[in-house]
């Protein structure tokens, strides 16, 4: 399996802009800039795009892994944050709020690690990764 996605950039760093597009259309001529990157510019923006790539994946990922424990959750709800210092990508943070019937602590601890170090995201990332795991 291969997505792909499109960029295009115009003019400068500062004054051009650019726009993002997915085979699926979810971006469809996606403004992204210099502000939105770097300020608080309309558009998206390279960092929110990976954190959603972290959060939706590790959360897919979690569902599997409490499904073939024998779990149902009712709802998984992950925000990702992806730190960009001094122009590198230096950690992406998982914050979860999970409500499973019928799981201990403890297990579900190790099945949201396991999770985390697991899903595709994780590893193709070669940054800090962190989780902060809340049953609600």
């Amino acid at each position: 399996m291969k997505r792909n996605a499109t960029a295009i950039w115009n003019g400068t760093i500062k004054e051009g802009s650019g726009n993002l597009t997915t085979d699926s259309k979810v971006l469809d001529h996606t403004q992204y800039s210099f502000n939105s990157r770097f300020a608080d510019g309309i558009g998206t923006n390279p960092e929110e795009l990976m954190a959603a790539a972290h959060a939706g994946c590790f959360t897919m990922k979690l569902s599997l892994d409490l499904t073939e424990a024998g779990f149902t959750p009712t709802s998984l709800e992950t925000k990702g944050t992806v730190s960009l210092d001094n122009g590198v990508i230096t950690s992406s943070h998982l914050e979860l709020k999970a409500d499973i019937p019928g799981i201990e602590e403890d297990q579900f601890q190790e099945i949201a690690a396991g999770a985390k170090a697991n899903c595709p995201v994780s590893k193709a990332y070669s940054v800090d990764i962190s989780l902060t795991a809340t049953l609600v």
